[in-house]
């Protein structure tokens, strides 16, 4: 298979896990608590992978200076776009609770959540391209971290939606549409950014990490809190070793 078809169905398979988590969020009323530890657990994978295997690596290709200029802009481009979202209706996106504002209640609310939906997805899906760019196929510790944030990030979501009115179709349309766009977006950041000065693919993957960690401290880890109380402490710890043993065992 050749590589950049492979990068797509990487980036498509850690994007399906959000059909999957919006499954058993409609099909199922699974215990906030339950969601709480499951996106605790997802929050600590990505910190972990966003910090041996994106930063780590960013740093490794081309030094200081793109690591801190790349990681700058993400934080900031996310932080920017999310709280402008957040004035349209999507700054509960991803809460399983009443907390999602109805079509009746925020007109224009629909669409967008599924933009925030998007964004929170298309960094990862960048940075599993990229991690393919030197050769030595993809970094299976990054597209597990990504696949495991995805899971309760897809189920809470769905989640609140339901409760908030919105119908299966809208539902799982988006998420089909943010999946099939993660195996693209994965696709163009080894194909576009393979051609590229070091500099370059260093500063883009930790635009990645900014915006991931971004996402991360501004939707995942308040909803685990609320929802799960002090105990989501440990959990974030338990997928932070994890992801650090699997990034550790895929250098070997």
């Amino acid at each position: 298979m050749p590589v950049w078809a492979a990068a797509g169905l990487w980036g498509l398979l850690a994007g399906a896990a959000l059909l999957i988590g919006a499954a058993l969020g409609f099909a199922v009323r699974v215990p906030r608590g339950l969601v709480a530890a499951v996106m605790a657990f997802g929050a600590g994978v990505l910190i972990s992978a966003l910090a041996f295997e994106l930063m780590d690596e960013a740093y490794r290709q081309a030094g200081f200076a793109p690591v801190l200029i790349g990681f700058s802009v993400g934080a900031l481009a996310y932080t920017g776009a999310t709280m402008a979202l957040a004035r349209r209706g999507a700054h509960h996106r991803k809460r399983s609770g009443d907390h999602q504002p109805s079509e009746k209640d925020q007109p224009g609310s629909g669409t967008a959540i599924a933009v925030g939906a998007l964004l929170d997805g298309i960094p990862e899906s960048i940075a599993i391209g990229l991690s393919m760019v030197g050769g030595h196929g993809v970094s299976m510790a990054a597209v597990a971290a990504i696949f495991l944030s995805n899971l309760p990030e897809g189920l809470s979501s769905s989640a609140g939606m339901k409760r908030a009115g919105r119908s299966g179709r809208f539902v799982f349309g988006m998420w089909t549409a943010i999946a099939l766009a993660s195996g693209v977006a994965s696709l163009v950041g080894y194909t576009v950014f393979r051609g590229f000065p070091p500099e370059v693919m260093a500063g883009t993957t930790a635009v990645a990490a900014g915006g991931i960690l971004a996402m991360l401290a501004s939707t995942m880890m308040p909803e685990a809190y609320e929802e799960g109380g002090g105990m989501v402490g440990l959990v974030t710890a338990a997928g932070f070793l994890a992801a650090f043993f699997l990034s550790m065992l895929d250098r070997r």
